[in-house]
């Protein structure tokens, strides 16, 4: 009987190979999201609050808090179609338009053993804290509203095409490249971005004629804590 089963698996691969939800990895997945989202909010936002000065604090909490709400907005309106989706003759560069606003995914929509939802909300969290990251490489020296549209245009113009590029079947891809936790997508980028902000500013004006105490090491430490106990949905997840 067992090689009757296995004869007509073989000669039906499709079946054999479909997609089935996973309720185990979902939950898992689920997890992991929070622990991503928890790495910035407060995680990120409080390490890199404890840095600056007394009077800047709640400025640097506050451009982590806003750079979640906007690229949750960037991500669920384009960014992840450009990322994830097939781009088609541009593959290889970017993806396409057809899940502008999450189109075309339903509830029963899957990616791999996950609903595809879950998939680009997993995503999203990782969208949220690369930017986030640079922000430690010009607190204290630019304006609100020019960080928020930076960081909304460097993820569309960055963060999203090389995700495709790496995570989403781009050329990076194509050609062997793995990146199981974010080392091309997040660390290289921001990393990179960083350092071409910091350069582009300039130094600080006061520094080092005036002494530039952070605002509370203990903030920053318990920032450092949570990064780290968010790091295993980080890489888990991944």
């Amino acid at each position: 009987m067992r090689y009757l089963i296995a004869g007509l698996l073989a000669l039906t691969p499709s079946l054999a190979l479909a997609d089935t939800l996973d309720k185990s990895d979902s939950a898992w997945i689920l997890t992991a999201t929070a622990l991503v989202l928890f790495m910035t909010l407060p995680g990120l936002a409080l390490f890199y609050g404890g840095l600056v000065r007394n009077k800047n604090v709640l400025s640097v909490l506050m451009q982590c808090f806003a750079i979640a709400c906007a690229v949750s907005l960037v991500w669920l309106v384009v960014g992840y179609s450009l990322a994830f989706s097939d781009g088609g003759a541009a593959n290889a560069w970017i993806g396409g338009l057809s899940h502008v606003f999450f189109d075309g995914i339903g509830r029963d929509t899957l990616e791999g053993n996950l609903p595809k939802s879950l998939h680009g909300l997993f995503q999203m969290t990782f969208a949220i804290i690369t930017p986030a990251l640079i922000v430690g490489a010009f607190a204290e020296r630019m304006r609100f509203g020019a960080m928020l549209a930076f960081s909304v245009l460097w993820v569309l113009g960055v963060y999203v095409p090389i995700c495709h590029w790496v995570w989403g079947g781009g050329w990076l891809a194509e050609l062997g490249l793995y990146d199981f936790a974010g080392g091309t997508v997040v660390h290289i980028t921001a990393g990179v971005a960083a350092l071409v902000a910091a350069v582009v500013l300039g130094r600080r004006q006061d520094w080092p004629g005036q002494a530039m105490k952070p605002h509370n090491m203990t903030m920053t430490v318990m920032g450092a804590g949570m990064l780290w106990v968010g790091w295993f949905g980080f890489n888990g997840g991944s």
